[in-house]
């Protein structure tokens, strides 16, 4: 393996998982961006009530993106153990 094509199994790897978990991350950070709106706008400045929405909802869409996450994962596997990069 050269030094190129073991560059572009690392920058491929990083790739799937940036897209694998930017859906997951966006949910966290809208939900916390509406959380803080809510709570600036009704002065509760609890800290700890924007934990439990976040997690359900990553948690949420974490389960309804499963058949894509398995896919892409699949799909990467496949490319790297027959060795098309």
């Amino acid at each position: 393996m050269s030094f190129d094509q073991a560059t572009d199994i690392v920058r491929e790897s990083l790739l799937v998982m940036l897209m694998l978990s930017t859906p997951i991350l966006l949910a966290g950070l809208v939900i916390g961006l509406f959380i803080s709106i809510l709570q600036a706008v009704t002065q509760i400045q609890e800290q700890t009530l924007s934990f439990v929405p976040k997690i359900l909802g990553m948690g949420l869409v974490a389960v309804l993106l499963t058949p894509w996450v398995a896919r892409m994962l699949l799909d990467f596997s496949a490319r790297m153990f027959s060795g098309a990069g």
